[in-house]
């Protein structure tokens, strides 16, 4: 068989409808890593090999019963995990931009200056602080529950927004491009029920909001004074600043985020998956 016969049209399409497939199923796996879409393509794996089992067994009624669960189970899937293949669409149709201006470094070097000032401020006086940085995902609707802003981001602001009994300290801010879009506003709590029971309210709203949109949440505890960052479903705890500023720069400078596999992702013992 010559060159010729082999690389012909025919055979160069079926092996681009094998790339296109297995990348499409590569980036779904992505998206799905570290969210409790996860917990959903176990189950369907699960069930996949109960109906073969049940196929070579000639366990007719559990077949049928299965294949019932196959057939109408997308559609329930679409219900169930709207908030994920929303998400989805949203990164696939705005690209991998972090801030809406991409050329803009200064404007992002800003945000990144200001949280390595305050939070350390923040830290060390143990002052309770929720903060969360909109990448491609819109937070609009977390911006309309909380009061408007619209200030330029500065650690000074930052740190007397979250001073305690003031009338802004409640509540998360959201950080879009290089303003301070709103204080006050409120997160949705995680519903994982693995989450671990000593997280308090601030670290279960960090990890709703990376459950449901590509944010990156930051949280200082009022107890401990300890950094946690809440990105794609992960909780990450223990933080010294070398380490969540090596972890901003890495997802929020556009020259920085294709290298964010690095040190800290790979990190088990830093990692805590919800919680």
């Amino acid at each position: 068989m010559t060159l010729s016969e082999i690389f012909t049209i025919q055979n160069l399409a079926h092996l681009l409808d094998i790339a296109v497939v297995w990348f499409v199923v590569y980036k779904v796996g992505t998206w799905v890593s570290g969210t409790r879409a996860m917990q959903l393509v176990r189950g369907v794996f699960i069930i996949l090999i109960i109906r073969l089992i049940a196929w070579y067994l000639g366990l007719d009624t559990v077949a049928w019963i299965l294949d019932q669960v196959i057939s109408w189970g997308p559609i329930a899937l679409v219900v169930l995990f709207q908030t994920e293949l929303r998400q989805a669409l949203e990164r696939l149709g705005n690209g991998v931009s972090i801030f809406k201006s991409k050329d803009d470094l200064p404007a992002e070097l800003t945000v990144i200056g200001a949280l390595d000032q305050a939070i350390p401020y923040l830290s060390r006086r143990k002052i309770g602080a929720l903060i969360a940085i909109e990448r491609s995902t819109s937070l609009q609707e977390i911006i309309d529950t909380g009061i408007e802003i619209d200030a330029e981001v500065s650690s000074a602001l930052l740190i007397n927004t979250f001073i305690p009994n003031t009338p802004l300290h409640d509540g998360a801010v959201v950080i879009r491009n290089d303003r301070i879009a709103s204080a006050t506003s409120y997160l949705p709590l995680s519903e994982n029920v693995t989450t671990s029971k000593e997280l308090g309210t601030r670290h279960r709203a960090a990890l709703g909001l990376s459950e449901e949109t590509d944010a990156v949440v930051i949280v200082v505890s009022e107890e401990t004074g300890e950094v946690s960052i809440a990105h794609e479903g992960y909780l990450n705890r223990h933080l010294k600043p070398e380490e969540y500023d090596e972890y901003l720069r890495s997802h929020l400078l556009p020259s920085k985020r294709e290298s964010k596999n690095s040190w800290f992702s790979k990190s088990d013992s830093k990692e805590e998956n919800n919680g």
